[in-house]
């Protein structure tokens, strides 16, 4: 095996303008195997074939790349299909060209006449060996494509999806095959299904929108188990779990604002947070507000929940009601769910997981109430969503900072209130569990009728579906 580490340094890589790889910073270390994942378009299959030397580099470093590197994947596949028809010259000849015979395709690039033999045996491909190539079935083609990656004496072997379109038998021999292999040859895999990761693999990247947003070593049992929830939680088809039917909340006149501040000012004696500021808040209409320290985004946030003493002398109207009319705050509060740290580091009660998303039914911290069956099942559907099933009756103050976010933003969902608030629901996570919560930020904005109210400091934490932007100081 090579003892050369294959380096990307701030590598910026552009693909025919419909993709684009930014900033990404790797090393591929001797005696490594890894694993690419994402979600599909995230850009797996492009960093992928930036190791096979493809795409145009636009900034940063590659370097330590072998000579001979081989690649497996559809996009490949599909070159050869399309150099295949690009051979037919049957309108110049008037003749109808066959194509060329798997035979001359494994031949084209095989370095191991012997190993080809054996993986043309093995595969089932030997009644196929006559056979036109672009006449062969998806599966048949890809087995073509790892015969002919297997025994060019790759010094790299990158394959993309490799265990698509394969039976049961094949699957398996190639994953055996593989794991023999990796122990001489360094191995880059891209797999949308997290579940398939051979037992070889040592490290997994995971690409995120053109990102590479991490890169976990396997025997890390924690942070593995983290990217497993953040992939589900990116790629599952779950959907957000219904509201309690035998809980109703008041209808709201569906033509009017969530919430509309008409110059809105707060101001202290030797300090203005801000003056004169007009917002609306339609529902489903999805909002980020950012901004430095002491620009006044939990100031806002408390004068729409009530907390804030000067609601009652500014011009706020929220959920039909005109504050200082004499609502209550709790005829305020039903219509929201809520989620800050400051909630986090109050609720330290003894309960389960469970109990934290039931107790999201009664806006309490802990659960008094005897919860029902349906409120039970409920919960246990949002763990699921978690990608925490099994984990139900764990203790809520054993779980990690990010997994007990996650339960709270769970808990203030279960109610479905018309606003959620978030109030810098990343602060103090690190980077993995940052994207397991903004990933499920974002399964919420596609659920349905929660209009999401996002905090944070920094723009660049955007969440797709969230497209509306308040700038404060």
């Amino acid at each position: 095996m090579s003892e050369v580490s294959i380096v990307l340094d701030d590598l910026s890589v552009d693909f025919d303008g419909r993709f684009q790889l930014n900033n990404i910073t790797w090393a591929i270390e001797p005696a490594q195997q890894w694993l690419i994942t994402g979600a599909n378009g995230s850009g797996k299959s492009a960093l992928a074939a930036v190791l096979a030397g493809e795409g145009d580099h636009l900034s940063g470093v590659l370097s330590g790349l072998p000579e001979n590197v081989s690649l497996v994947s559809y996009e490949r596949q599909a070159e050869l299909i399309a150099a295949e028809l690009r051979k037919d010259d049957a309108d110049i000849l008037d003749v109808i060209s066959e194509g060329t015979p798997v035979s001359e395709i494994i031949a084209d690039v095989c370095l191991d006449d012997e190993l080809a033999q054996e993986l043309v045996a093995t595969l089932g491909l030997e009644p196929l060996m006559d056979r036109a190539f672009r006449k062969l079935s998806t599966g048949e083609t890809r087995k073509v494509m790892l015969i002919r990656a297997l025994t060019s004496r790759p010094e790299l072997l990158v394959l993309d999806e490799p265990f698509d379109g394969l039976d049961q038998d094949s699957l398996k021999w190639l994953q055996g095959h593989l794991a023999a292999l990796a122990e001489t040859v360094p191995t880059v895999l891209v797999l949308n299904r997290f579940d398939e990761c051979p037992d070889f693999i040592t490290h997994v990247a995971y690409v995120d929108d053109g990102r590479l947003l991490q890169q976990v070593e396997r025997a890390d049992e924690r942070a593995y188990a983290e990217l497993h929830q953040l992939l589900h939680l990116k790629t599952s088809e779950l959907e957000v779990p219904k509201a309690d039917p035998a809980i109703t909340l008041p209808p709201l006149n569906p033509d009017g604002p969530l919430v509309k501040l008409t110059k809105a000012t707060v101001r202290y004696t030797d300090n203005t947070v801000f003056e004169n500021l007009d917002w609306t808040i339609d529902a489903n209409e999805h909002w980020q507000v950012s901004g430095p320290n002491g620009s006044g985004k939990t100031c806002l946030l408390s004068l729409i929940t009530g907390d804030h003493p000067q609601c009652y002398v500014n011009d706020i109207n929220v959920f039909g009601f005109q504050r200082g009319t004499g609502e209550s705050i709790w005829q305020i509060k039903q219509y929201i769910g809520y989620v800050s740290t400051a909630l986090q580091w109050e609720y330290r009660v003894g309960t389960s997981l469970r109990n934290v998303i039931i107790s999201g039914f009664y806006d309490s911290i802990g659960l008094y109430t005897k919860s029902t069956d349906t409120q039970k099942a409920i919960a246990d559907d949002w763990l699921e969503v978690l990608g925490m099933s099994g984990r139900a009756d764990e203790p809520f103050t054993g779980l990690s900072f990010g997994e007990q976010r996650l339960a709270l933003i769970a808990r203030a969902m279960a109610k479905h209130p018309p606003l959620l608030i978030l109030d810098e629901p990343c602060l103090g996570l690190d980077d993995m569990n940052r994207q397991l919560v903004l990933a499920l930020i974002e399964r919420i904005c596609r659920s349905g009728n929660t209009t999401v109210l996002y905090v944070n400091h920094r723009l660049e934490d955007r969440i797709p579906g969230i497209e509306n932007h308040l700038a404060l100081g």
